[in-house]
């Protein structure tokens, strides 16, 4: 299927814009550029509801603080007169894209709030360290680390630490994924639940995707090198599976998965495939494509249709496996 209407629209008024394609850009003016773009991208996303309460913290990471951002849902008033454990939140752990090189809180900001108030979830936004001036494994550790914090400081939190799940989008995606692997490795925190949108998975991806989509389309063959490139301190950790986590040599013991991919993306393939390899270990794995979309339309609810409907298919994956733990 080709472009649907929505997106190639969007496309071609990017490209109108003109400018230097990503890959010639330092990180600098990379970030200096998604800076700018951001009142747009925000009006891309659609109107950022209100919810409860929300909270800018630092919590403590391998190596400095880490910001986070924590949104409580509309429902909590509902929840104020039952502080019993089984009538606390389920926490999501959000980690936003951006290639491991920019992106920050605010960018996922009307997401997380959405999916805070439309899933009953308590969302923490994790401002992970960024690439080039902190390689691999830098990102991964900080986004283990917020896990880790959600899952101890729980009752500080008002969430029920037996139902915690992850989530990402793009390079957050593969972050969701690599946590859960260091959470199975490393004898915890226990995670219920995995959310990956359109997940880098692969550093050695040439899938068809890859090929087709590999210019034009938002996301580009090239500009994914500038990304790993810039992540990896050498091209031969895209083999660790804290890198790459299709590499993993098992991914037995996982939380099941809902594995969001675009249909006109150059990394649909390596997510789809990284969910085959999930069922194939035994983990229950749902892939959801959508049709005629591009990279990064789950945060373009408000002009791509698509985008709206992925992100309420995600809050349903999440109230269901809310609801699934809690009965476990």
């Amino acid at each position: 299927m080709p472009l649907n209407t929505q997106s190639k629209v969007l496309l071609d008024q990017l490209a109108a814009l003109g400018g230097k394609p990503l890959e010639e850009m330092t990180p600098a003016e990379a970030r200096e550029d998604r800076a700018r773009a951001m009142e747009a991208f925000k009006a891309l996303s659609g109107p950022a509801p209100e919810v409860a309460r929300v909270r800018d913290r630092t919590i403590p990471g391998p190596a400095q603080p880490v910001p986070v951002r924590i949104y409580w849902p509309k429902s909590l008033a509902d929840h104020a007169a039952s502080p019993g454990a089984a009538e606390r939140f389920p926490a999501l752990v959000y980690f936003h894209g951006g290639g491991w090189v920019f992106g920050n809180l605010d960018q996922v900001d009307q997401v997380c709030r959405v999916l805070a108030n439309s899933a009953g979830y308590v969302v923490v936004s994790v401002d992970y360290r960024l690439a080039p001036e902190h390689k691999f494994p830098a990102a991964a550790e900080d986004a283990y680390a917020a896990a880790q914090f959600v899952a101890t400081h729980a009752e500080e939190l008002g969430i029920d630490a037996s139902r915690i799940a992850v989530a990402g989008d793009s390079a957050g995606g593969n972050l969701a994924a690599v946590v859960c692997l260091m959470a199975r490795d490393r004898g915890g925190p226990s995670l219920m639940f995995q959310l990956l949108v359109y997940p880098c998975t692969d550093y050695h991806d040439d899938r068809p995707s890859m090929r087709e989509f590999a210019e034009n389309h938002l996301l580009t063959r090239a500009s994914m090198r500038y990304f790993w490139n810039h992540y990896l301190a050498r091209p031969e950790q895209g083999r660790d599976p804290y890198a790459s986590p299709i590499y993993a040599p098992t991914l037995a013991g996982l939380p099941p998965a809902l594995v969001i991919t675009a249909e006109c993306d150059p990394i649909r393939d390596q997510g789809e495939a990284y969910a085959q390899r999930l069922k194939q270990a035994g983990v229950a794995a749902e892939v959801k494509r959508y049709e005629g979309v591009i990279h990064a339309f789950f945060q373009m609810g408000a002009v791509i249709d698509a985008g709206k409907q992925a992100v309420e298919d995600a809050a349903a994956a999440l109230r269901g496996a809310a609801q699934l733990a809690a009965t476990a």
